[in-house]
């Protein structure tokens, strides 16, 4: 089964110029979820890590799955004031905006290495901005795996240049 069949292509989402590659259409099918998510547990398997982590929101999607089989403990990296705790925070750049992300303090250790798991990297200033919460809460970034990798927005490549391992299922151009 080849999971890109499952992902709808929408033109001018969330505003005109983007090419926004839909993950529902995915996630609502057992058989591509499924096979989704044993893609990225064999993936992470090439990672050293005792902790995994997301992006707000689709991420978690994932993330969550993959925490359930390996049996590792799951950190939520969150939109500004949404998380309860005292948390770290960082500002960063999308490609059509600007946010900020948090992490509960107490939610990494020194030393804990970190797998990052989302849908979809475009441009990496959101997967270079969880990077930084991870590093900034003491924490070392084991590596990233995506779904989507919109290779000619450069953000892997973005990663890579910074030593950061990069795993994806799948790849669309951006445009």
């Amino acid at each position: 089964m080849d999971i890109k069949d499952y992902i709808r292509s929408i033109q001018d989402y969330p505003k005109k110029g983007i090419l926004f590659r839909d993950i529902t259409t995915l996630i609502k099918n057992e058989n591509a979820f499924t096979q989704c998510i044993d893609d990225i547990v064999k993936k992470a398997k090439k990672f050293k890590f005792n902790k995994i982590a997301a992006m707000e929101s689709r991420g978690f999607v994932f993330a969550s799955a993959v925490s359930y089989i390996l049996k590792k403990p799951f950190i939520l990296l969150r939109k500004k004031n949404k998380l309860p705790a005292e948390t770290h925070s960082i500002d960063f750049e999308l490609e059509y905006g600007t946010a900020t992300m948090e992490v509960h303090k107490d939610s990494i250790e020194e030393n804990d290495n970190v797998l990052l798991i989302d849908d979809l990297i475009a441009t990496g200033g959101t997967a270079e901005a969880a990077a930084k919460l991870i590093e900034m809460s003491k924490g070392k970034v084991a590596g990233f795996i995506f779904v989507i990798n919109l290779f000619d927005l450069g953000g892997c490549d973005q990663l890579i240049k910074k030593n950061y391992k990069v795993e994806n299922l799948i790849e669309f151009p951006g445009h």
